[in-house]
């Protein structure tokens, strides 16, 4: 019984933006794990809410107490029973008494603990022995739409992967060098560009959304051939926040162009011919499950069509789009759904049917690495979680140190 919880502490903290979130600390009879709760700025209408109204010390304050009354003499490895337990105590179906991120907090750091009574990493006492892949990284190189300045493209992320790279170590780097050449091609495109930088560590540039293209498709060219392995482009277009409900079209104001589902769906398609996108998330708002099934049957195998706010890592909603083909790629963010069994229950459909899960961050990040662990565990091809920031390269790091603890480590097969 090493793993029975001894002691829970719960704690205010900041997350990337300064904005306050939670971190917890579960302590066994041999182990200890802590866990803290990322938000996003970009969020689905279907995800679990991440704090009550009245704010995160008053989660503290008003059920704080109860929560470690009923945790202290459980077993920490008795992850799905602990998940089950919250939330039964929150009694809503969105999570909205207790909240989201105090529930995922201590979900994950109840597996963090009884990993730790075990003498084992994270991703071995989740995913056992057979797990030997580490994923490529998808880096953030310049960011729009809600994660940075009205004067940067409406594309929310402009992303890279390096599809060609043969260790972890590589693709962090290539990652690093795409983004500071992208760096310098806009210096040269806008003389005014002062180095800002969005939520997610991207540049947030005064540029059009093709003018970001083209920066971004040279960039990993050039990088590519210098490195000898292929970096291809990916996007998130975030369009939910593009969508006028009343008008039913996408509205970027950058460019000063409206256009309607038709007519985004053949945007999209273009830019991934033109730009030999390897990913694409929320091509579309995230209730077309429609437009996503018909852009998928478009683009084929060409490019992984991933949905975010879409699915909302919830597995119910997964089952819906599986059933019409909508997309064949999901994001996985714990605390859209609150807890990891419910995460893990995603993942298990997903590969079931051949839905690419790509573990990934939020805008508003805490230096916590749980996700880098994850994405080994659930053996994940790819993991989203920025370039550089401290609170992004906490992941890729630990991906570096993961790798270097197994016995022969190989990159994920991609299959694309």
């Amino acid at each position: 019984m090493n793993s029975v919880i001894e002691d829970v502490n719960i704690r205010k903290i900041s997350d990337s933006r300064g904005n306050p979130t939670l971190e917890v600390d579960i302590l066994t009879t041999t182990g200890y794990g802590r866990a803290a709760a990322p938000s996003g700025a970009s969020t689905g209408e279907r995800e679990v809410v991440s704090f009550p109204e009245e704010g995160v010390s008053h989660v503290i304050t008003e059920f704080g107490g109860k929560i470690i009354s009923e945790l202290v003499g459980l077993d920490a490895s008795e992850g799905k029973y602990i998940d089950q337990l919250l939330k039964e105590m929150d009694g809503t179906e969105n999570l909205s008494s207790l909240g989201g991120n105090l529930i995922v907090a201590i979900s994950l750091a109840a597996a963090k603990a009884a990993s730790s009574s075990y003498g084992l990493p994270l991703y071995r006492f989740l995913g056992g022995n057979m797990v030997e892949e580490i994923p490529y990284p998808l880096g953030n190189m310049i960011n729009g739409g809600a994660h940075a300045g009205k004067n940067a493209p409406d594309i929310q992320e402009f992303l890279v992967v390096p599809v060609g790279a043969d260790n972890i170590t590589n693709a962090v780097f290539a990652n690093s060098k795409v983004h500071k050449r992208i760096g310098e091609f806009i210096k040269v495109k806008d003389n005014s560009f002062t180095g800002g930088k969005g939520d997610e560590g991207g540049w947030a540039p005064n540029l059009s959304n093709y003018e970001a293209l083209e920066i971004q498709a040279q960039a990993c060219e050039e990088v590519g051939d210098e490195l000898g392995f292929s970096i291809r482009p990916s996007l998130d277009l975030a369009p939910s926040g593009l969508w006028d409900r009343e008008k039913e079209v996408y509205v970027y104001g950058r460019e000063g162009v409206e256009r309607d589902t038709g007519e985004q769906i053949d945007f999209v398609k273009e830019i991934i011919e033109t730009y030999n996108m390897f990913f694409v998330e929320d091509p579309l708002h995230e209730n077309d499950f429609a437009g996503f099934a018909e852009l998928t049957r478009k683009v084929g195998q060409r490019c992984l069509i991933c949905g975010d706010d879409i699915f909302v890592t919830n597995k119910d909603i997964l089952e819906e789009g599986i059933r019409i083909g909508a997309a064949n790629s999901i994001i996985i963010k714990p605390n859209q759904i609150g807890t990891l069994s419910d995460t893990y229950e995603t993942v298990k459909l997903a590969k079931a049917n051949n839905y690419v899960p790509v573990v990934s961050h939020r805008s508003g990040e805490t230096t916590d690495e749980t996700i880098a662990h994850l994405a080994v565990a659930f053996s994940c091809p790819l993991i989203k979680t920025g370039a550089l920031g401290g609170e992004r390269i906490a992941k890729l790091n630990e991906l570096i140190r993961i790798e270097e603890r197994m016995v022969s480590p190989s990159m994920a097969k991609l299959n694309k």
